[in-house]
């Protein structure tokens, strides 16, 4: 009788060294494993699940200030620090990772509207409506992290008076020039008590202001009067001019993508422009139900986060139509100001109710240091759920958010009347004559014109 045996030898698979790998016998022919498909799928459906299950993204609140939080400014030289200004004019630096004020900067009478961080991040500058900017010294990381306080200086290092309130003030990526918004656009000097340049168009108040990280010389405004306005401090005029059906209350550029910026609008929508073509919106971020307040970039330039009168935080991708990300609480009032940490791994709120909320960009991520092994499998599933993502009942628990009961009202609402808008359109259409009337896109639809 024959009596045949797998023999292999024991050279094949043996390492030489310790940091050899591991060979291992596998065999890819389909027919051997005609599950493969079936495994995998439920491997993605556990995968989606389980992020559903282990979605805690409310890190913790830091509470201090006694009046609505109205600005907030990322340190640029220090990754744990965050600067917010209220309404009474109290403005702190905060420790993050403690979640505690560290440094504290009175001085203003009035509301503080804008807060920015010089390049070196050893600068704050303030503005608000006691129609004053002023300048402090931000103490170093050092004293922060060690906790000795005494040299966080209190008395700002220069005040520069102006005649008419402040609403924003941004500082250039690269560069000792920042810019506020008032009753027009002013450009100062930290060295100067004068502005070296100013800038108006039109008569109303700018509510916002974002130095392009790009090119240093490049600003873009929004204003009251529905405007969104780009400026090049090399030239003594501004450059163009886009006027909106409703106002933008706040902008932000992609730092990834230097040419493109995206608008936080009123109509509860974001709209993302290319600087060189204004005559469409490239992209329209649908979902919030009230008036979008503040928006952020994402450091890698992939996502940013808004702000929203209807008392929630949204993440979007960059080229998204929707977010991919709904955060709120009870307790959380309308949101005013949104940022990303330096590192994108964290978002932060400052909301109507004194509080700032640290939450994670990732819902679902693990916090701490991971294992390699660990490293390996979040990636595998999240591989998983790439690859199954169009599959309905993966896309089903991937896609479903739990909403408090007047948001979800309200976004009902909303679908209700903008489809009912649309077959206003489409019949007033049909009863036309061919050609009178010309249906435009979402992305044209809300733009009146540009003024060179």
């Amino acid at each position: 009788m024959k009596v045949k045996v797998i023999s292999r030898s024991t050279d094949e698979f043996t390492r030489e060294r310790s940091q050899d790998l591991q060979r291992v016998f596998h065999n890819f022919d389909p027919n051997l494993r005609t599950q493969e498909k079936a495994v995998e799928y439920q491997r993605a459906l556990n995968a989606a699940k389980l992020d559903k299950i282990f979605a805690r993204p409310f890190i913790g609140a830091m509470d201090g200030h006694i009046d609505a939080v109205s600005c907030m400014a990322k340190n640029p030289n220090y990754l744990k620090g965050i600067f917010s200004g209220s309404m009474d004019g109290d403005i702190r630096l905060w420790d993050i990772a403690n979640r505690r004020t560290v440094c504290r900067f009175p001085g203003h009478q009035g509301a503080v509207r804008g807060l920015t961080a010089s390049t070196d991040g050893s600068t704050l500058v303030s503005c608000g409506t006691d129609c004053t900017v002023r300048l402090w010294n931000v103490p170093v990381a050092t004293i922060m992290e060690s906790g000795n306080l005494s040299d966080c200086s209190s008395e700002p290092r220069a005040v520069y008076m102006g005649e008419n309130a402040y609403w924003a003030v941004d500082h250039q990526w690269s560069g000792d020039l920042f810019a506020t918004a008032g009753a027009q656009v002013d450009i100062w000097n930290h060295n100067r008590s004068q502005p070296v340049n100013s800038f108006k168009w039109g008569t109303d108040s700018v509510i916002s202001v974002r130095f392009n990280p790009g090119e240093p010389n490049l600003l873009a405004t929004s204003a009251s009067d529905r405007s969104i306005m780009l400026y090049d401090l090399r030239v003594s005029s501004p450059a163009r001019k886009l006027i909106m059906r409703t106002k933008t209350n706040s902008i932000s550029w992609n730092p990834m993508e230097p040419m493109n910026f995206t608008a936080a609008n009123e109509d509860c929508n974001c709209y993302s422009y290319d600087a060189r073509k204004f005559d469409e919106a490239k992209c329209v971020h649908k979902d919030h139900v009230s008036a979008v307040m503040d928006i952020d970039f994402s450091p890698t330039g992939r996502e940013f986060v808004t702000g929203s009168y209807d008392r929630t935080v949204r993440i979007f991708q960059y080229n998204g139509g929707h977010s991919r990300e709904i955060y709120h609480t009870k307790r959380m009032q309308r949101v005013f100001c949104v940022k990303f940490s330096c590192d994108a791994s964290y978002v932060i709120s400052g909301s109507d109710d004194t509080n700032l909320r640290l939450w994670k960009a990732k819902a679902s991520e693990q916090l701490g240091i991971l294992l390699p092994r660990e490293q390996r499998r979040h990636e595998y599933n999240e591989a998983l759920k790439t690859r199954y993502k169009h599959l309905p009942e993966v896309k089903r628990i991937v896609r479903h958010r739990h909403l408090p009961k007047p948001i979800y009202k309200a976004g009902v609402l909303r679908r209700v009347m903008i489809e009912a808008e649309r077959r206003k359109d489409h019949r007033r259409k049909a009863h036309s004559a061919p050609g009178s009337i010309v249906t435009e896109p979402m992305r044209k639809r809300r733009i009146i014109k540009e003024v060179e």
